[in-house]
């Protein structure tokens, strides 16, 4: 099954729930999900003083996209502040964060896999 359809929406009616694993203040809003890849988009939200650090640096399967709209974070890995209007794409096995965002931060996220030739 495909993401599900949805004609235009407020994001403030999708709840934030924690994140897996949990980390105290970084929750998500999944805005669409294709259960049967596993495809996500979603809201990630760092609360002010949110530290990613005890999950260390991320790496997944997975494409990953995402747009820093509001706030900003550090990397913590890169020593480099990233904001609002800043954006990256990681291909799969992409080493990044941990972040720490002291005054809060939110993304737009788009996760995909690319099919197997």
């Amino acid at each position: 099954m495909a993401k599900p359809e949805f004609e235009f929406g407020p994001t403030e009616a999708v709840e934030f729930t924690n994140c897996n694993p949990h980390i105290e203040g970084l929750s998500e809003a999944i805005l669409a999900r294709d259960d049967s890849s596993d495809a996500v988009t979603r809201i990630l939200k760092f609360e002010p003083g949110t530290d990613t650090s005890p999950n260390g640096a991320l790496t997944h399967d997975f494409w990953e996209e995402v747009y820093i709209f509001e706030g900003s974070f550090v990397d913590q890995r890169l020593k480099r502040t990233f904001k609002a209007g800043d954006w990256a794409t990681r291909p799969p096995g992409m080493e990044h964060g941990p972040w720490i965002s002291e005054n809060g931060a939110k993304m737009f996220e788009v996760r995909y896999y690319q099919k197997e030739d």
